[in-house]
């Protein structure tokens, strides 16, 4: 199939290119504004981050939370991050998201940068396993490219998969999945899966916070 090919050449640009995943955050001061929208958003108890990477994110979970499980596919990030988030807090995971089940619920489930990667056809079956990891009242927050961002990315045309290439400082090229998700449409998209979904655009990116259809039921059963 086209998405395993796509997704193991993602996830070899992701190991091949780990030492220079950090860049965009020094290079690019909107991008570090962008790390501070967790204070404002309701991030509680046990967090899972799914697609952790080198680890932005993990601290600033951390100290919201009361643990945080960051799985990462790439042996190279993880290792990134274990030294940025070292805390009896954070416990990480080297995993295939596409593959890996969660092992318990939690009441936060976030991830930042991840959804684009995800194939179109796969996204159904993404949000069923976020949905299994969150507790009873959990959330699902993510933050990701918006349709914006496209003009900064080699993005390739009539590909079957949303797709685009990535080159790396030796000169190596990559093709990775990358869907630019436009707010209002992705929360109609979740809305029609039974999410109930707050999306909304922030400097060119966006932020959503979602419950699962389980918490909906629960919460018609307690009016």
């Amino acid at each position: 199939m086209e998405d395993d090919a796509l997704l193991a050449e993602q996830m070899a640009y992701y190991d091949d290119g780990a030492a220079e995943y950090d860049r965009p955050y020094t290079e690019y001061e909107p991008l570090r504004k962008l790390l501070t929208v967790v204070d404002d958003l309701p991030i509680t108890g046990d967090v899972l981050e799914l697609a952790c990477g080198t680890g932005q994110w993990t601290p600033l979970l951390a100290a919201r939370a009361r643990s945080v499980t960051a799985v990462d596919a790439s042996a190279e990030m993880v290792a990134i991050a274990r030294a940025r988030a070292a805390s009896p807090k954070v416990r990480f995971v080297r995993a295939d998201l596409f593959a890996w089940e969660p092992p318990g619920r939690y009441d936060t489930v976030f991830f930042a940068f991840w959804l684009s990667h995800v194939p179109p056809a796969r996204l159904p079956d993404f949000w069923k396993t976020v949905a299994s990891a969150l507790a009873p009242g959990g959330r699902a927050i993510f933050v990701d490219d918006g349709p914006a961002v496209a003009a900064e990315e080699e993005v390739l045309a009539d590909h079957p998969v949303p797709a685009a290439v990535r080159r790396l400082d030796d000169g190596s090229q990559y093709r990775i999945v990358k869907v630019f998700h436009d707010p209002r449409t992705l929360t109609e998209d979740l809305t029609s899966l039974g999410w109930s979904a707050r999306v909304r655009p922030v400097a060119g990116h966006f932020v959503g916070i979602a419950e699962p259809p389980a918490n909906r039921t629960h919460a018609v059963g307690r009016s």
